[in-house]
């Protein structure tokens, strides 16, 4: 399969397009073809090499696809389900704390600049009805991000105000999630 990885010391130069072998999945695994990717400034830093990583690190945060292959134990997912990544698969509800923000796809974990991915089912979820790969793609970190900021950490209520600053992908969601 082709990938795009980082090599070290990083750099935009430094991205090269790679094959790669497929991996099958193992337990507790499903592998996914890739259908889309998002861009966020946390794939830009990795790609930098800003952010500590091996070297031909696959980038990309998040992505959506559907699952090809089902590894033993695994009975969320089905071969043809469409799924998307979780920024943090090991933080799966409560309080942020430092054991559930690890395995982050793309600097902890080769990413989504692939065209497959075999990685834990922990890291996916279904992907919402009505929405494409595109936009799919696109929740998994600047979506959720704007989300929690709104109604978790603030509980917005209808009325309230919200400032919005800048023009990026959190910004762009907290802006709709406030409409």
């Amino acid at each position: 399969m082709r990938a795009v990885a980082v090599a070290k010391p990083g750099g935009l130069d430094n991205l090269k397009l790679v094959e790669r072998d497929t991996r099958a999945p193992g337990y507790g695994e499903i592998q996914v073809q890739v259908r889309a990717s998002s861009l966020n400034f946390h794939d830009y830093v990795v790609a930098l090499g800003m952010l500590p990583t091996d070297d031909g690190r696959i980038p990309m945060s998040d992505g959506a696809g559907v699952v090809t292959a089902v590894g033993e134990g695994v009975a969320e997912f089905a071969v043809g389900d469409d799924v998307l990544s979780c920024f943090f698969p090991a933080w799966h509800d409560g309080r942020p704390d430092l054991r559930k923000v690890t395995g982050v796809p793309g600097d902890h974990v080769d990413g989504f600049a692939a065209e497959m991915v075999t990685m834990s089912a922990q890291g996916f979820t279904r992907m919402p009805e009505g929405l494409d790969y595109r936009e799919a793609a696109t929740l998994t970190c600047a979506g959720l991000t704007a989300w929690r900021a709104l109604m978790v950490e603030t509980q917005l209520r209808p009325g309230d105000w919200v400032l919005v600053q800048g023009s990026g992908g959190v910004s762009v969601f907290a802006l709709q999630f406030a409409r």
